[in-house]
């Protein structure tokens, strides 16, 4: 049983390389730093401009709104009181608000309300005269700059509006400008890269790249023998296999400029962007010299031509056209590769997959028994597990995974121990993690009846039944009743090696397995029900495959009967004709009506033989 290695120790803080992206550095101000190129004159924040308007419009307004009133406040009738019994020395009117300030013979300040208007009416202003009382008039001035600026704010505000349109304009217009320019991220040494040693398994595939990377480290070599470095590498496999890992472990490995952009990036609204956008990016890469080209998903502009009804998108031929022109237009001497990525290359236009373009096919497959266990100690490093965990028997138990799939196992066995509780992560977790990933994760809150739980305990046992019995099926590893994602229940069998061949006889008995859960609910229920449907769906399919595509029917013969739809083409399929005549149509139909009424056969004479096990695995 294979152990896993312990984790690693932590690395000594202050050393080493910083993880994490690197902060860009700003070409108008300086370094990575934040410091400013020496020699250029400091320039004041913009904040202090709006705080110094701040401050001045406060000192000019505040004051004006604060009151100002100065000693006791009295109601008009207690000041003309005051007056005629002599208690009034002074009083000073504001002829503009009308308000009386004034002094009481004791030395206290008052002030009240005129009046009148005017502060004060013409009877009670002869009274003070005969009191002896001072009177004065007083006709404050206006604050000059706050009727300047009454009349320049409107002014102010049709500018600064109109100001605001014009950068408004000038930034749009930068924009517009600038659309035709590509969006690809440029990556250096400088930041941390993905290498070789971080990608497990794939030895094949690692050994074709390493070309490439041999050819940008020391192109001399290669030119003295006069070997040509092929101009693109299309890398092609199911999604999760690693494409874009490659191509990242490759700009680490290289130590050349690294321009990574999508297939979608080059595509915009207006017409003649895309084709612009790849003339730009060609352009960055000769000026690094020795550089790398990544296009992701390669497949979403480099479509065959002359697709679709009426012709193609113009704007997406034109893109491609315009780098199927600056694929041929690289000078010999210029070490410049383009690296591509899709899972589609049945849709790719034949011009572009030519020699001289895309030399050099690479194909990343979904990883083998090794490369499994591979990947799996990549990704389980670092982490506690327990000491029954053994790296073999999950590598056998994920036939068919890719690397995204695997590493999405372990996170999720990871979660789960961490969700109940557990200092390490053990089988138990793991288990049900593979579980989760083939088929979702448990739905408990589904109730079902005692009918129905009966009928799926018989079906599932009927597929593991006819499994067991039948030589050239995969041993069973795993029957659950416990409903997940859409399944009510599945039987895993899970073959003791990697296949890649199968043989007739492998498929005849794999149709009966597919086709031993409806038996058995015709046994046991007298009844079918739809829980075959996918079973039927499968059995039909790995049939009519037989039939048209792997020449084991001994009717048909060896003969490929239809083409493959993997893609809808309607300028090139809407008017096309089968490759086959109505008679071998109907002899088709037969065929495959005929395997399947064999498998279902052989699977009702399996259950009937043995009524009595299936009853008993039912019931467990």
């Amino acid at each position: 049983m294979e152990k896993l290695p312990p984790p690693p120790p932590p690395p000594p803080p202050g050393r080493g390389r910083a993880e994490g992206p690197q902060p860009p550095r700003d070409h108008r101000t300086g370094g990575s730093d934040g410091t400013r190129r020496p020699g250029r004159p400091s320039t004041w924040p913009r904040w202090l401009l709006w705080v110094v308007a701040g401050v001045l419009l406060a000192t000019i307004f505040i004051p004006s709104l604060l009151p100002d009133e100065k000693g006791n406040e009295l109601d008009y009738t207690e000041f003309r009181a005051l007056v005629v019994d002599g208690d009034v020395t002074s009083v000073e009117v504001n002829r503009t608000s009308g308000k009386i300030e004034g002094e009481l013979a004791n030395g206290e300040k008052f002030f009240t309300n005129g009046g009148t208007d005017r502060g004060l009416s013409e009877d009670d202003e002869a009274l003070l005269r005969e009191q002896g009382v001072k009177v004065k008039f007083k006709t404050p001035s206006s604050n000059w700059l706050l009727n300047v600026l009454g009349l320049m704010l409107p002014v102010i505000l049709i500018i600064g509006f109109f100001v605001w349109m014009q950068r408004r304009a000038a930034g749009q217009m930068g924009n517009v400008m600038s659309i035709g320019r590509s969006r690809a991220k440029a990556y250096n040494t400088d930041k941390p890269s993905t290498t070789f040693a971080d990608i497990a398994g794939y030895t094949g595939v690692k050994q074709e790249i390493t070309e490439v990377v041999d050819f940008l480290r020391m192109p001399e070599r290669f030119r003295e023998i006069g070997a040509r470095v092929p101009k693109g590498m299309l890398l092609v496999g199911p999604p999760g296999t690693g494409k874009t890992l490659f191509a990242r472990a490759v700009a680490g490995e290289a130590g050349v400029g690294f321009l990574s952009v999508t297939g979608s990036d080059f595509m915009e609204m207006f017409v003649g962007v895309g084709a612009s956008r790849v003339r730009d990016l060609f352009q960055q890469a000769r000026k690094m010299g020795r550089a790398i080209i990544f296009v992701d998903e390669i497949d979403s502009i480099g479509r065959k031509r002359g697709a679709g009804l009426g012709g193609g998108h113009d704007e997406r031929e034109q893109t491609l056209n315009q780098l199927l022109v600056e694929m041929d237009g690289f000078d010999q001497r210029t070490a410049v590769i383009l690296m591509a990525a899709t899972n589609r290359p049945d849709i790719l236009d034949p011009a572009l997959l030519r020699p001289g373009r895309f030399d050099r096919h690479v194909t990343i497959d979904r990883p083998d028994l090794e490369g499994r266990k591979a990947i799996l100690r990549v990704h389980a490093r670092g982490k506690p597990f327990d000491d029954h965990v053994d790296l073999d028997v999950i590598a056998r138990r994920t036939p068919g995974f890719t690397g995204a799939d695997l590493a999405n196992v372990i996170n999720e066995a990871a979660l789960l121990a961490a969700r109940w509780g557990k200092k390490a992560i053990s089988m138990k977790e793991i288990e049900e993690a593979i579980d989760r990933v083939m088929a979702g994760p448990e739905r408990k809150s589904r109730v079902m009846s005692d009918r129905e739980k009966r009928v799926i305990a018989y079906h599932e046992g009927g597929h593991a039944l006819v499994a067991h019995v039948l030589p050239n099926t995969d041993p069973v590893h795993k029957i659950s009743v416990i409903s997940r994602g859409r399944a009510l229940g599945y039987t895993l069998t899970l073959p003791e090696q990697d296949k890649f061949l199968m043989t007739r006889e492998e498929l005849t008995d794999e149709l009966a397995m597919l086709l031993g859960g409806r038996v058995a609910e015709e046994i046991i229920v007298g009844d079918i029900t739809t829980g075959a449907a996918n079973d039927i769906e499968r059995a039909t399919k790995v049939a009519r495959q037989m039939v048209t595509e792997y020449g084991m029917s001994d009717v048909i013969g060896p003969l490929t009967l239809g083409q493959k739809q993997h893609e809808v083409f309607l300028g090139r399929d809407f008017q096309s004709q089968p490759d086959y005549s109505d008679s071998v149509a109907f002899e088709i139909d037969n065929e495959v009506r005929q395997m399947i009424d064999q498998a279902h056969d052989e699977a009702l004479e399996i259950l009937q033989l043995h009524r009595e096990t299936l009853d008993q695995l039912a019931s467990t």
